[in-house]
């Protein structure tokens, strides 16, 4: 476990859970990932399924049994996070709408800079 995990929800990102699971892995900090799925007809919980056997120490997955809304979804990530001691927690989309490279700032922000919270923006510059 790394003291840093990223909240992906996820409902119908079949397309897209695997890609954006790899970008993350791929970064030079370590993070974990949590996707929170609620329970996707496109069946994504089965793809993550899948890359946990790549990843089984840092890749965690959490089906919910309908589909009940993106806050609940980070609401739910965010208390199996703190249940399980990370002291750093970000959320992103599944889709690329937010770029995974900007999680490697936000963490420096936070751990390096002594920043208590970062927040990242498409509107605002810095």
């Amino acid at each position: 476990m790394t003291d840093a995990v990223v909240i992906i929800p996820t409902y119908n990102e079949a397309e897209n859970v695997e890609a954006i699971i790899n970008a993350v892995f791929s970064l030079d900090s370590a993070f974990d990932v949590l996707i929170v799925d609620d329970n996707s007809p496109d069946k994504t919980h089965e793809i993550v399924q899948r890359l946990q056997k790549a990843y089984p120490e840092r890749l965690h997955l959490e089906v919910r049994k309908e589909k009940s809304g993106l806050g609940t979804a980070y609401i739910h990530g965010f208390k199996w996070c703190l249940e399980k001691g990370y002291t750093y927690i970000f959320e992103m989309d599944a889709d690329f709408s937010h770029n995974p490279k900007d999680l490697e700032r936000l963490y420096k922000a936070c751990k390096v800079d002594g920043a208590h919270m970062a927040i990242g923006s498409r509107y605002v510059k810095g």
